[in-house]
């Protein structure tokens, strides 16, 4: 396998098949990957056989994804109204858990932490009714057109309330970071349901409005493309506007509406991922997030094309 140099690995892929941490590190390790991203289904019982190799220097982590580690509460998991809750006591909940992440994240010498912040809260799950209608009767197609209207209505209209109160709750942790003296950046993260925050501008406003601070985009790619398939805003000309937002990026492939593929492998398609290199290249965390069905081989492929076109295009 292929040293992976920086490049770092969500542990998404392999988590569902161990239950011991050091197992789960030890085949990411296997692919050529000397970092990992250790993401929200990571239990305190897997910590107790990681902590050592990191510890040891085994491995090193590049990022932790919030909430970590991992709780059993869906109040708090990765699709929530989070940092923009309306109840005071479930926002300062929130606040405390990513304050809890950051801790670990300094503690494991990781750069960043990755934060879903937030969502327009809707009624029930839409986006699934939408991407259901996108695929049996297409995106033109008048019934998708009307749910997507009804949609982008509600969401534009309370945007504004729910990027404030983000921006607030990011406010208290950076103060609480800035006053233990962590080095860390808080990655807020493009997402992958049309109701859910941020879209690329709202992730530019809530960066600009906390200058200074350590808030970023965390540019995800696969999700990014899925919200430009759907509609939500223009994924290349606008990553051009917020490209200098981004610390890090979440490396995957869409096919369709289905994320978390190798880039170019699964796609068969040799261009079209091209337009992300440059933000690939300047992100300072570049990690993988993939799903178990990628093969090792897939993996390596994929990383391989990516370096060489991302070298060939630096001269």
């Amino acid at each position: 396998m292929l040293d992976k140099g920086i490049y770092s690995f969500s542990t998404c892929w392999n988590i569902k098949k161990h239950t011991v941490g050091r197992e789960m590190i030890e085949e990411i390790k296997d692919l050529g990957f000397s970092y990992v991203e250790l993401n929200y289904n990571v239990t305190e019982e897997m910590m107790k056989t990681i902590e050592p190799m990191i510890e040891k220097g085994e491995i090193g982590v590049s990022s932790v994804h919030n909430v970590f580690p991992f709780i059993n509460d869906k109040d708090y998991d990765t699709d929530s109204v989070m940092l923009g809750f309306d109840d005071e006591e479930k926002r300062k909940r929130s606040v405390e858990l990513l304050i809890r992440s950051m801790d670990y994240a300094n503690r494991y010498g990781a750069k960043a932490v990755v934060v879903h912040p937030g969502e327009v809260p809707f009624d029930y799950n839409i986006d699934s009714d939408l991407k259901k209608l996108y695929k049996e009767q297409g995106k033109d197609s008048p019934a998708y057109r009307q749910l997507w209207q009804e949609m982008t209505e509600r969401r534009e209209r309370l945007s504004p309330l729910y990027t404030k109160r983000i921006q607030e709750s990011l406010e208290v942790v950076s103060e609480h970071a800035a006053q233990k003296g962590w080095d860390i950046a808080i990655g807020i993260e493009t997402r992958s349901r049309c109701y859910q925050m941020p879209s690329l501008m709202e992730a530019k406003t809530i960066c600009d409005n906390l200058k200074g601070g350590p808030v970023y985009l965390w540019y995800d790619i696969g999700h990014a493309m899925m919200m430009d398939r759907m509609g939500l805003y223009d994924n290349l000309k606008e990553l051009q506007e917020v490209q200098t937002y981004i610390y890090g990026v979440h490396i995957h492939e869409t096919l369709e509406l289905s994320d978390h593929w190798c880039p170019y492998v699964h796609s068969q398609d040799m261009a079209y991922f091209d337009h992300y290199l440059s933000a690939i290249d300047f992100a300072k965390v570049k990690v993988y997030e993939l799903k178990a069905v990628c093969q090792p081989d897939e993996i390596d492929e994929s990383h391989r094309l990516i370096t060489t076109k991302i070298a060939a295009m630096k001269g």
